[in-house]
């Protein structure tokens, strides 16, 4: 029985059609508030729950071999990360323990290691990812960069104006994974040797500037793209005046500046090491786009 938490999420969902795709059991935890009714459908078992509360997650461990870890705080306020992405998961890891699960996959995020003191959900997801290793657990941590699917948007505003506003140094590199290869690779590692107890980056084929990516759409919908570039000292501004009326606001746009000031790539050889240990084709941004939004 594999165990999946955040299993109506971009990855999540994934993970459990890939799962059920090849007649496995699943237990897909949700809330009831969510949207679960396809992963019904398709023959997962539904385990409705609240990961904040750990007699829940106690409950939904028991007859479980693998736990894939694929959830995420909704808001990225200190406080918000500070249960959901971290002590969920601790919850989650001591009770994968006592209920002798086999294997755990957690998805942190590329750059959890440098320490972003602005970014409450990295520091999160690198205590998460300390405590996983010194458990008793074998263990998977992937570190994806950003997901191809939430460009899906930006995508089809694109393909209806033209338009793509870029927020900060145009000329920042990153290697948007496909969420399809993302989840793939959190189904099959924990029966890859060369996965085992190990932490992966993950993403896609190409280093891109961003500014390459309206680019990439400009092909894939044959129209010119007429691009915004706004400085980051906007989002700034932005932050620091919501921040006199909602403090939490402020550190949730925290992660988000970090996420746009830094640089999130993959080098060459990492990405050939996942294609080897995983024995799959990286696919590129364009063709994730390409597939979802073209005939």
């Amino acid at each position: 029985m594999f165990l999946v938490t955040g299993a109506t999420g971009q990855v999540g969902r994934r993970v459990v059609r890939l799962l059920r795709g090849q007649d496995l059991p699943v237990r897909a935890f949700v809330r009831l508030t969510s949207r679960y009714a396809e992963l019904e459908h398709r023959g997962a078992e539904i385990f409705i729950g609240n990961l904040l509360r750990e007699k829940d997650i106690q409950k939904a461990c028991q007859g479980v071999k693998y736990i894939i870890s694929a959830h995420g705080s909704n808001e990225t306020s200190e406080g918000e990360a500070a249960l959901t992405d971290y002590q969920a998961n601790v919850d989650l890891i001591d009770h994968a323990k006592a209920a002798g699960v086999e294997h755990f996959t957690f998805l942190s995020v590329l750059g959890a290691e440098r320490g972003y003191e602005d970014a409450p959900v990295f520091k999160a997801k690198w205590e998460v990812e300390r405590y996983l290793q010194g458990s008793s657990l074998n263990y998977t941590i992937l570190r994806p960069s950003g997901f191809a699917s939430n460009l899906l948007s930006a995508a089809e505003r694109f393909h209806q104006t033209g338009i793509y506003v870029l927020i900060g140094d145009p000329k920042n590199r990153t290697s948007i994974v496909s969420t399809d290869d993302l989840g793939r690779i959190a189904v099959e590692s924990h029966r890859r040797e060369g996965a085992q107890n190990q932490i992966l980056a993950v993403g896609g084929p190409e280093i891109l500037q961003r500014d390459e990516i309206p680019k990439i759409f400009s092909r894939v919908f044959n129209r010119e793209p007429i691009i915004l570039n706004l400085p980051l000292l906007a989002v700034d501004g932005v932050r620091n005046a919501v921040g006199l009326f909602n403090p939490k606001a402020k550190s949730a746009l925290g992660t988000f500046r970090t996420l746009l000031a830094n640089e999130f790539f993959c080098f060459s050889s990492e990405v050939e090491q996942l294609e080897a240990v995983f024995e799959m084709k990286m696919e590129t941004l364009e063709n994730f786009i390409r597939r979802y939004l073209t005939i």
